[in-house]
């Protein structure tokens, strides 16, 4: 990673870390997008982990979070929080979404926040591996941004793998078809 790339992801976890709080509560957003006590979940995206200790605390020891992103510097972060923390059931995942090495259907809801905009040219890709990983009950919650929803919502009811089923506190829920 290029000097540039360490420098936004600096500024990324003084905004997320410092400011998030401010204007989102983290246990709020993730029980309203459906997270609940035993499931396993994937973040997608998870940054410094402004989103990925407090759905550990949800879904608790019998539950698993993979915490996953593409940026070193955020693992590491995750990973300090994660020790910090003394939980235990936070898994951080440094891998590119489309080709996880998650179990198929093994994940009971995968969480977009604040990141899908980065997947627009991947989505497709992305939208196949959540599927594959993906239980038969499984849905995918993606948090709006400033991207056209309806744009979204026909992106991914175009790849014929889930449907919307609900739209509440700027998120988008699908379910896998």
């Amino acid at each position: 990673m290029s000097l540039h790339d360490r420098i936004e992801f600096v500024f990324i976890s003084f905004i997320h870390d410092k400011m998030y709080s401010l204007f989102m509560d983290a246990n709020k957003m993730l029980l309203a997008a459906g997270l609940k006590k035993g499931y396993s979940v994937l973040e997608v995206g998870c940054g410094p982990g402004f989103f990925t200790l407090p759905a550990a605390e949800i879904v608790g020891d019998k539950g698993i979070i993979y915490a996953n992103d593409v940026n070193p510097f955020a693992i590491k972060k995750v990973d300090k929080k994660i020790l910090k923390s003394g939980l235990n059931n936070v898994q951080t995942m440094l891998e590119d979404v489309t080709e996880t090495t998650l179990k198929e259907q093994s994940i009971n809801l995968v969480f977009f926040f604040g990141v899908i905009h980065s997947l627009m040219n991947i989505l497709e890709k992305t939208l196949k591996e959540m599927h594959r990983i993906l239980n038969a009950e499984g849905s995918i919650v993606i948090q709006k941004g400033k991207q056209s929803t309806t744009v979204l919502v026909e992106r991914v009811e175009g790849s014929g793998l889930f449907k919307l089923v609900e739209e509440k506190k700027r998120m988008l829920i699908f379910e896998k078809i």
